[in-house]
């Protein structure tokens, strides 16, 4: 039989895992530091496993403590789906939204999409994430993903929307095509110095052109002047002259508008990965997922992003 016993401490032990801290957890909810340390230590020995490592200078999950956190936030967001439910007519979005987000385009593309829809809604509460390696959003308790590449099948729990693909060319510094000339072929591509995405394994990433059928794609891999393991971090070896690199354009539009960067070998531009957009199904329906997809879906494109306009309000002078 369920006693409610189990469910004490529960929100006292989120709210210390989330701000790493007994102090400001008792001043999110409006008791005092000892009522949250006796609040845990009643659940640490109801539980009988240690939930936190303490120290003079800081508060860390144990392994169990970081499992136990998990199924906590899972518990707790199956509550409010279920206190939503029952207040249908309750369609502002509030609460606490886990987003995870490819590092680079998250960033310069995401991120401003939901910086404002956040202003507009004040009791929404994002909690974003970066990872460009694959996460099971059922697992990790997130909400909405972007994700750049992977497989075209989903899961029949995850829905999701194709943004498109994003275009990838070549493109270099002025400065590096005045010193070693702008090559006419691609087959020139072989002499010139090459900036390329390393992994941590030591390999790099190919170079992809169109091939003679629809929709084929031919790798090739080049020797790398230098390699990089961030999207935003080939840029600036571009930038600095270091050679000639396949770039996305969301990566790279603002400096081929400024002059900083140059395309090269435009005919040979091609289509790059495809992005999605990602949510879990079973949340759709909450107000704070609904509105952010649907921001999400509208602003999101492969060259980047544009933001909704801004109704304008006029008034009498």
């Amino acid at each position: 039989m369920f006693s409610s016993e189990r469910l004490k401490g529960i929100d006292v032990f989120v709210c210390a895992a989330e701000l790493g801290s007994f102090a400001a957890a008792a001043e999110r909810l409006s008791l005092t530091s000892s009522a949250v340390s006796k609040g845990i230590a009643r659940l640490e020995a109801r539980l009988g496993i240690r939930l936190f490592e303490r120290t003079t200078r800081r508060l860390a999950l144990t392994d169990a403590g970081t499992a136990f956190y998990r199924t906590c936030t899972r518990v707790l967001t199956d509550l409010e789906e279920s206190e939503l439910a029952l207040h249908a007519e309750f369609f502002e979005p509030r609460g606490r939204i886990r987003i995870d987000l490819p590092a680079s385009y998250g960033r310069m593309h995401v991120l401003p999409v939901i910086l404002q829809l956040a202003k507009q809604h004040p009791l929404l509460m994002p909690h974003i994430s970066f990872t460009d390696s694959f996460v099971d959003p059922a697992d990790q308790g997130i909400d909405i993903l972007v994700r750049i590449g992977g497989s075209d099948i989903w899961p029949a729990t995850l829905g999701h929307r194709y943004l498109g693909a994003e275009r990838l060319i070549y493109c270099a510094a002025p400065e590096y095509l005045s010193r070693r000339g702008t090559p006419a072929s691609e087959a020139a591509l072989e002499q010139h110095d090459c900036v390329l995405y390393g992994h941590s394994d030591g390999q790099v990433s190919p170079w992809y052109r169109e091939g003679p059928e629809a929709g084929d794609k031919k790798r090739r891999i080049m020797p790398a002047r230098i390699a990089v393991g961030d999207g935003e971090g080939e840029v600036l070896a571009v930038l600095a002259g270091y050679g000639i690199a396949q770039l996305p354009t969301w990566l790279v539009q603002g400096h081929l508008d400024s002059g900083a960067l140059v395309e090269v070998l435009p005919q040979l531009a091609t289509d790059g990965l495809p992005m999605n957009l990602v949510w879990l199904k079973k949340r759709e329906a909450l107000p704070k997922v609904s509105t952010l997809l649907e921001a999400l879906a509208a602003c999101l494109i492969p060259a980047g992003h544009r933001l909704p306009e801004r109704k304008q309000v006029n008034s009498d002078q």
